[in-house]
C-alpha cells in the first residue's frame, strides 16, 4: 500500500472494526471508535512502515481499480513465527467476484517466501460469508468464543430451561 493511501484505509478499517465489535456484542457502542483507534495504532504505530507488517491494496485485474485491502503481520508465539491476518476488506460493489480468494492465494506466496509456518486470522461469528470463504480456503476453526447477556434468563411458559 502506498503511504498516500494509508490515512483513508486507517479511517475505514477503524470504523469497520468498531462496527464489528459492536455488532458482535463484544463492545458497547459508547467508546467503541476510540477503542478501535487505540488497537489499530498499537498494531501499526508506524503506519505502513511498521516492521513485520504487510498491507496490500487489492486490484481488479481488468480495470486496475483498487477494490480492497489485505493486511497481515508476522507474529511469534512460543518461538514459532507465523502470519496473522489483521484485516481483509473488499469494497461492497466488488464483493463476490473472487477478489478476496485471489488475495488470500497471493499472500500465501508472501508467507512462504518469509518462511512462516502458518496463517491465522480472527473472524466475527456474525460474518457468515467470511467464515464460509475461509473454510473453502482450508482454514479450520481452532476455537470459538461465546458470550451471553448478563440479563437473567426467564424460563418459557412450559418451564423449559
Amino acid at each position: 500500500m502506498p503511504p498516500s493511501s494509508f490515512a483513508s484505509y486507517r479511517e475505514a478499517s477503524v470504523t469497520g472494526y468498531a462496527d464489528d465489535n459492536i455488532a458482535s456484542g463484544r463492545w458497547p457502542e459508547s467508546g467503541a471508535l476510540d477503542r478501535a483507534c487505540a488497537e489499530f495504532d498499537r498494531n501499526l504505530p508506524l503506519g505502513v512502515a511498521t516492521p513485520d507488517n504487510f498491507i496490500f491494496e487489492i486490484n481488479d485485474e481488468e480495470s486496475d481499480a483498487v477494490v480492497g485491502v489485505i493486511w497481515f503481520a508476522v507474529v511469534e508465539r512460543s518461538g514459532v513465527k507465523s502470519a496473522h491476518i489483521f484485516d481483509i476488506e473488499i469494497k461492497p460493489q466488488y464483493r463476490r467476484r473472487g477478489h478476496a480468494r485471489a488475495a488470500f492465494r497471493a499472500i500465501e506466496e508472501e508467507v512462504k517466501a518469509l518462511g512462516l509456518s502458518a496463517i491465522g486470522l480472527h473472524v466475527f461469528w456474525h460474518n457468515a460469508h467470511a467464515r464460509n470463504l475461509y473454510a473453502s480456503l482450508g482454514y479450520a476453526e481452532t476455537g470459538v468464543q461465546s458470550s451471553r447477556s448478563a440479563v437473567r434468563y426467564e424460563p418459557g411458559c412450559h418451564g423449559e430451561q
